[in-house]
């Protein structure tokens, strides 16, 4: 599990990580596919890092695919995410300002299963994410997913301080 560091412009001390996230929702569009990490425990929405050689979609797709047995086909942009007030430190001495490109992803076929990196994976409604163990960042990109209407955002300060 990774240390958050906040502070004024914190990211310098490490490279640049680029990430996707998916917003996937039911066949009812009613909720959304969540992922419960093996590291922390908590609810998350799929995601990870890009790998060189591959498109943002593509590894949108693939981090979902990984995490949940599910694929998808990413569709729109969500919101781009750039904070470099934060600072993510991993036990292995790493240390990375994320830029997470948060996707919605339309669901092409499967049934959520855990995965490598994952305990669990199921739909919740709006309503019952909030009854659940999710960090900050991910709140937010489930917020922003429900929230979504053809407009992508932009946020460089997520304010989780």
């Amino acid at each position: 599990m990774a240390k958050i560091t906040y502070g004024d412009r914190v990211g310098r001390d490490g490279k640049l990580g680029v990430g996707c996230s998916a917003f996937v929702l039911d066949p009812a569009n009613l909720k959304v596919l969540l992922v419960k990490r093996s590291d922390d425990r908590r609810w998350a929405v799929p995601g990870g890092y890009m790998e060189s050689g591959e498109t943002l979609q593509e590894a949108c797709e693939r981090e979902v695919w990984e995490e949940t047995g599910v694929r998808v086909q990413a569709t729109n942009l969500v919101t781009v995410y750039s904070d470099p007030n934060i600072l993510l430190e991993y036990p292995d001495g790493n240390k990375w300002q994320l830029v997470v490109m948060h996707f919605m992803a339309r669901l092409v076929d499967g049934t959520p299963a855990r995965g490598d990196e994952t305990t669990d994976a199921g739909y919740f409604s709006l309503e019952e994410t909030m009854r659940m163990n999710i960090g900050e960042f991910d709140r937010q990109r489930i917020d922003d997913g429900f929230a979504y209407t053809g407009t992508t955002f932009v946020k460089s300060d997520l304010g989780w301080r």
